[in-house]
């Protein structure tokens, strides 16, 4: 369960960092340190459903190791895994498991949009740098990063649908 306000304000900030993300392929730190103030005020707030437990951080520390090796290798932004991090700090712990597979399939099936699209828009470039055995023609046909915040945002909306009946009004 989840209260509405709760609901509500995550989903309006998805839209906020997902609009930014989407124009300037980044996401600000000052979405990461929001959510840790919010984080840290709904401790008191509604202690019903934030903790300050082990467990509370358990997705959060997965996203920043995670998301660090990944910004290394170039495929996440530093942005991205930080906001992961704080972002699974306002998610109700009852959500954290849900919201993460919401997230996986989410990343799976825009990941494959993704690939798909620049396929055929690159299919002769593709097909011209297999043929004279150019590797860093075929790579940069591949090598974009796509704005993760969009995809975080569909997994909320996701999440949300599914839990409809479970938000509390």
């Amino acid at each position: 369960m989840i209260p509405l306000p709760i609901f509500l304000f995550i989903l309006l900030e998805l839209v906020f960092v997902a609009w930014a993300d989407i124009r300037t392929n980044k996401i600000i730190n000052l979405w990461s340190i929001l959510n840790l103030i919010v984080f840290f005020i709904l401790l008191f707030v509604a202690p019903e459903y934030y903790f300050l437990r082990l467990e509370t951080f358990l997705y959060s520390s997965v996203f920043l190791l995670v998301g660090f090796v990944l910004f290394l290798l170039k495929i996440m932004g530093g942005g991205d895994s930080k906001f992961l991090f704080t972002f699974f700090l306002i998610v109700p712990l009852n959500l954290h498991v849900k919201l993460f597979n919401y997230l996986l399939v989410s990343t799976v099936l825009v990941g494959t949009f993704v690939l798909i699209t620049n396929i055929a828009k690159n299919f002769d470039k593709i097909l011209m740098s297999l043929r004279i055995k150019d590797i860093d023609g075929f790579k940069s046909c591949f090598g974009s990063k796509f704005a993760f915040a969009p995809v975080i945002l569909i997994a909320w909306i996701w999440l949300g649908w599914t839990i409809k009946n479970k938000i509390l009004y």
